[in-house]
């Protein structure tokens, strides 16, 4: 755009006049009884729109031409601009039209603004854009959430009240296939945990993976999530769909957490469950190396002579693996992993 200024050019009385305003554009028309274009053209009237810049206030630019209407886009919402035309006859004389300020319109509400209220924990913007009734309240994110799923992961309580409020949808699920359930597990947002139960959630729920809320919380290690879940009815044993694997195996897997492991041992989950390769929680926790964690299973009665389906057992494992360091205090006395089979 070009800077423009005064010079050269009187005032014209003639005016802009604003056909349409939208959030992001603005359509201007003017009209001139010298804008005959009949011949050729270095004998038309020539217009330019001129945009004031609010910071320096000198006008920019913005379209040259013969035409008597002109739609300036890609503005923003709710901002006051200010425009004028320089008309140019074809004998060089130069007239501008007074100065016309307008107002770009209100944004429409959108699934953007609904999430955008839910991720800064904004309750009274949030109500708004769910009382305008314009907006789906289950709308995805661009990475496949709903805002209740964003909320329920960041722990936003009265934001997740409001969205239910409103029918939010407390089974749908993400890209991954995990619900709000799944990820407030995770995240150790008991409240809400308990919340969602009161309005359907359900325990069985599986993502993707055939992984179920309990292995989620099982990851993220908050106890008292587990421990309400183990109380509630969650299932102890269930296998996902991949590997087989139980809340359990998840933590000699993933994270060795002792007490996650001693509290869903205590509840009675197996020790010697096996996963589709015959691989028992102490053997993925020697795999793993978490060292305590083995220590905890062997005092819980995991069998250690159990052999995966390939013909080794743990102590196979430790060795094979560089384990070698792997043992047990058990009865005021050390006692290693051996090998003996059964």
């Amino acid at each position: 755009m070009n800077t423009v200024s005064l010079s050269g050019c009187r005032r014209q009385p003639e005016q802009l006049v604003v056909e349409k305003v939208s959030h992001h554009s603005i359509e201007l028309s003017w009209r001139n009884g010298e804008s005959d274009h009949t011949g050729p053209t270095e004998s038309w009237t020539r217009f330019a729109v001129e945009k004031m810049d609010s910071k320096t206030h000198t006008y920019d630019t913005i379209y040259v031409g013969y035409s008597t209407q002109h739609v300036v886009d890609g503005l923003e919402p709710s901002t006051l601009y200010k425009f004028r035309v320089r008309i140019t006859t074809p004998s060089g004389e130069c007239r501008l039209t007074p100065t016309l300020s307008v107002s770009t319109t209100r944004e429409p509400l959108s699934g953007k603004h609904l999430h955008q209220a839910v991720n800064r924990n904004d309750e009274e913007e949030l109500t708004r854009v769910l009382q305008s009734g314009m907006v789906n309240v289950n709308v995805y994110d661009k990475l496949g959430f709903t805002p209740l799923m964003v909320a329920a992961q960041k722990g936003f309580g009265r934001i997740v009240h409001k969205l239910i409020e409103h029918g939010a949808d407390i089974h749908m699920k993400n890209g991954s296939g995990k619900d709000c359930l799944m990820l407030a597990c995770y995240a150790g947002h008991l409240d809400i945990v308990k919340y969602l139960r009161r309005f359907g959630a359900t325990w069985q729920s599986r993502d993707m993976g055939g992984c179920t809320p309990l292995h989620w919380a099982a990851d993220g290690g908050h106890l008292s999530v587990i421990a309400y879940m183990i109380q509630d009815g969650s299932e102890l044993d269930a296998r996902d769909s991949v590997s087989h694997w139980t809340p359990l195996m998840r933590v000699s897997a993933v994270s060795g957490n002792e007490s996650v492991a001693s509290l869903l041992i205590r509840a009675g989950a197996d020790v010697n469950v096996r996963d589709k390769d015959g691989k028992t929680p102490l053997m993925v926790a020697v795999l793993n190396n978490h060292k305590e964690l083995v220590e905890l299973l062997l005092d819980s009665g995991a069998d250690h002579h159990v052999k995966n389906e390939f013909g080794s057992g743990a102590a196979e494992m430790a060795r094979a693996f560089g384990r070698t360091s792997l043992a047990c205090w058990k009865k005021g006395r050390f006692c290693k992993l051996t090998s003996t089979s059964r």
